[in-house]
């Protein structure tokens, strides 16, 4: 029965990205339609994120009080409404209005589905779920782009995403059963405990530095994934399909190195397959960097900085029981996931800025910032867990 139940989770974890690349493929349509400045499309994503930021850090109260499998359940069928919403709305406003529960049902079903692997799967199934997360994140831009394409319009394929995500919300439901018992096994050997809170976790030794990592690598990869492309052409002379097609090649490399690191992932454990990442990370921003004439250095490094951050995001995540205690696993992935989205809402905008009123040839600059920030960060926690087994 759990091998259903897994499968369940890899389809989830697919759901999970299918939504993440919508708006982006659709929006040049949309714009039109709704009469609105192109800028507006960062509106809709800010409310989008600050829903995910609101229902992760609510997510430990709702896990313990409705569980994995109703919470999972109820914020996809959250997403479906708001994406089916989408298909259907008139206005600009009601858009801004419908990505409310959009990014509630995104941010509660991420922190639920990532803490319950993390609590009971090996570290190969988050590095294989994560690579299966960059699955549908890959697919919905083709599913828009053949809607778009056969003249059905960019609202049939907001529906058809709609109706993926309201099949699954079905079988979740109709599969609980599965999920409880396999809780009801968990609770006889853990003890109930009330929910940490913020202001609890953050006391712990090492959480700050592990959410400052997991901020850190979040806005290092949105950040390479938006402007990468513009510093190519803009900065090294690289002609705009060379560089688009390298920019996409970088969210490949994660997904590709994410399936790649399940085969490794069990026998090195988690520590190891962050500082590895962290470092191959470094490599290839460094290559990015280097001032030579030919710019295919920062092409392959462009490349090489995706593979390496494939196992930095599942690995943090499925340490997080292990260094921190599984009673407090709940809390502290919400309060993870919510860093997470705020480094990849606030740091692209922020080198925008960089851009526009300096230089974007800092892009590589400002990525290393993040990957040391990564390195210091990801060794303080292991310092302080080092200290933690000293002490008993």
């Amino acid at each position: 029965m759990f091998s259903i139940l897994l499968a369940l989770i890899y389809l989830s974890f697919i759901s999970l990205g299918l939504p993440d690349s919508l708006l982006g493929s659709a929006w040049p349509l949309m714009v039109s339609e709704f009469a609105v400045p192109v800028s507006y499309a960062g509106m809709v994503s800010m409310i989008i994120s600050a829903g995910t930021i609101v229902s992760s850090l609510l997510s430990d109260r709702l896990t313990r009080k409705l569980g994995a499998g109703l919470v999972t359940a109820i914020s996809v069928l959250m997403t479906a409404g708001a994406l089916l919403g989408f298909a259907l709305s008139g206005s600009f406003v009601v858009l801004c209005i419908l990505a409310i529960p959009y990014g509630l049902g995104a941010g509660a079903v991420d922190a639920a589905l990532n803490n319950y692997v993390a609590l009971h799967l090996t570290s190969k199934h988050m590095s294989w779920l994560h690579c299966f997360w960059g699955v549908g994140a890959s697919v919905s831009p083709y599913i828009m782009g053949w809607a778009i394409g056969a003249g059905h319009g960019w609202r049939t394929g907001y529906g058809i995403v709609s109706v993926i995500q309201m099949l699954l919300t079905f079988l979740l439901f109709v599969t609980l059963p599965l999920w409880k018992k396999k809780q009801v096994r968990d609770a006889q050997t853990e003890v109930a405990e009330a929910p940490l809170g913020l202001r609890g976790a953050v006391r712990i030794r090492g959480v700050k530095a592990i959410l400052l990592c997991f901020f850190a690598y979040c806005a290092f990869e949105s950040t390479a994934g938006l402007w990468a492309s513009t510093y190519l052409v803009q900065s090294r002379g690289i002609d705009s399909q060379t560089a688009a097609t390298f920019a996409s090649l970088f969210y490949l490399g994660i997904t590709v190195g994410r399936f790649l690191c399940g085969f490794i992932a069990d026998r090195l454990g988690d520590r190891v397959m962050i500082r590895c990442g962290v470092i191959v990370m470094l490599v290839g921003v460094v290559l990015i960097l280097l001032p030579v004439g030919v710019s295919v250095t920062a092409l392959i490094g462009l490349i090489v900085a995706g593979i390496g951050g494939a196992p930095v995001y599942p690995s943090i995540i499925h340490s997080t029981p292990s260094n921190f205690g599984k009673e407090n696993s709940h809390a502290i992935v919400g309060i993870q996931m919510a860093s997470a989205y705020t480094g990849s809402t606030l740091m692209p905008p922020v080198f925008g800025l960089i851009a526009e009123h300096i230089n974007i040839a800092l892009f590589p600059c400002y990525l290393a910032v993040f990957v040391l920030l990564m390195l210091v960060m990801s060794e303080t926690v292991n310092r302080a867990m080092n200290v933690r087994k000293v002490n008993g």
